[in-house]
């Protein structure tokens, strides 16, 4: 009985120290990240992602993330690997169905590490991010203010 309880509490502390050091990476890679936006950036939302790399055949996997944007508001989005990941993350931003910006472009095959969107009108506004070839990787997009109009 006392071997199973030391065993339990063993595995608990090894769960706590692993679950710890993952939360440090990821607020590292934030900040990192909000740091590389620019010094004319202000973080305001970061998107922190995890993706598996997609089965062969199908379409990669994509993590979705909605927020409010305001009319006459100048954003920038920026997105960073982690130091672990090979994949390469792609950032779009969505206005319903329209595509109004992204870090890679899929006809020249240029990436790019932020975009600055000019708000047209107050609303709901979507954030896909994934992996080029649906690779496996971990990431983090950054939404920054920029100016007011």
């Amino acid at each position: 009985m006392r071997t199973i309880r030391l065993t339990l509490i063993v595995l608990f502390a090894l769960a706590l120290i692993g679950s710890s050091g993952l939360a440090q990476s990821t607020s590292k890679l934030v900040e990192i990240c909000s740091a590389s936006a620019g010094t004319d950036a202000t973080y305001l939302k970061d998107f922190v992602v995890q993706l598996d790399a997609a089965p062969a055949g199908a379409k990669a996997p994509v993590a979705k993330f909605s927020m409010v944007l305001s009319k006459n508001i100048i954003y920038r989005f920026t997105i960073c690997n982690s130091d672990e990941t090979e994949a390469h993350a792609v950032l779009q931003l969505y206005d319903m169905s329209t595509l109004l910006g992204s870090t890679f472009n899929p006809s020249t095959g240029k990436e790019y590490k932020s975009f600055d969107f000019t708000c047209q009108k107050t609303g709901v506004y979507h954030v896909f991010i994934s992996f080029i070839d649906g690779k496996k990787g971990n990431a983090v997009g950054i939404l920054s203010y920029i100016k007011s109009l």
